[in-house]
Parts: C-alpha cells; structure tokens; sequence
C-alpha cells in the first residue's frame, strides 16, 4: 500500500470512527488495525494523532461544504431553502451525530487550538455560503440576513441530533422562508437606492 493510499484508508477509519464515537474514545491502535495501515507507514502518512484529527476536519469541511453547494445547486427551489433540505436528508442518514465540527470543538477546542480553528474556519466558510446565496436574493442587507439563517442551520443541527429529530430541518425551513419573506427589499429609484 503506497502512502497515498494509506493516508486514504487512515482518513476514511478516522471519518468513521471519530464521527460516531468521538475523538477521544478512538486510539491509535484501533485506528491502525481497523485501517489495516502498519505502525511506520501511519506516521509515514501522520507525524501524530493531532495530525490525523486536524487532516480529517479539513477533508471533512471540503467534502461536507461541497455536498451542500451541490443539492442547492441541483435544487429547482429556493436556493436558501434548499440548504434546508439537504439538512433533513443528512439528518435522516443513519450514524447521524451532528455537527463533526462542534462535536470535536466540544471535545478538543479548549486544548487544541488548531482543532478549534479549523471548526471556526467551517463556520465561517458555512456563513460566507448562506451569504452567497442571500446575495442572490432583492434583500437590503444580505449578510444580516445570513447570519439569521446561520443560527437556524447550527440549531436544526443542535435539535436534530440531541433529540434524534430530521424534522428540525423542516422546522428551521419554515422559519428560514419567513425571514426572507419579512426581510427588508432594496427598492431602486434611478441611480439611488432607497431602503
């Protein structure tokens, strides 16, 4: 098995494992043996755990931001809406835990402040998206707006995976579409806009 290869194995273990267990309970033992990634070639790949956890956010950021962007891109509905829906898709996956980001925030994000960065930079990058899309929208103040959606986005995901509810996604969908229903309209009169 090449490096390239056992990088992958050890990250698609890593995912699965700290995804439904926590971070914490999964040692490197248990990482090597259900990867089936020899000591050496695991610190090959990772000088150390930190690494691993750090290289696993990160991928996991990518991917998870991507899948989002993709359902609201395919979506014939309301793009701020749609993110709603993948919500409640994801929420009725099984293994569903949450948010990986909280989770190992809550974990780590006091002793380790990469960890704590990396859940910060999804955040914002999860932010930086809503704001896209409000962009899209005749709304006076997009990032406002954005923020508000943000909020709904981290607590469907609270709800959802403490009280085992997909519908929370529904819920916050409802909420969603009236704050961009009641959100002040830019109006354009000649070259000024007026609010």
């Amino acid at each position: 098995m090449d490096r390239d290869e056992a990088a992958d194995k050890l990250l698609d273990t890593a995912e699965a494992l700290f995804y439904e267990r926590g971070i914490q309970a999964v040692g490197m033992a248990e990482l090597r043996t259900a990867s089936g990634v020899s000591l050496k070639r695991f610190y090959q790949c990772f000088a150390s755990k930190d690494e691993l956890v750090e290289a696993y956010l990160r991928r996991r950021d990518a991917r998870w931001l991507a899948a989002l962007a993709a359902h609201v891109e395919r979506s014939g509905e309301q793009p701020v809406l749609a993110v709603f829906d993948r919500l409640h898709e994801w929420f009725g996956e099984p293994g569903f835990r949450g948010c990986a980001f909280l989770n190992s925030f809550g974990e780590l994000g006091g002793v380790a402040p990469a960890v704590a960065e990396i859940a910060r930079e999804h955040k914002r990058a999860l932010h930086d998206y809503l704001r896209e899309l409000t962009e899209r929208l005749d709304v006076a103040d997009p990032g406002r707006l954005a923020e508000q959606l943000l909020i709904l986005v981290e607590g469907a995901i609270a709800t959802a995976a403490v009280h085992g509810r997909a519908d929370a996604a529904r819920a916050a969908r409802s909420a969603a579409a009236a704050l961009v229903d009641a959100a002040p309209r830019e109006r354009v009169t000649g070259a000024t806009i007026q609010y």
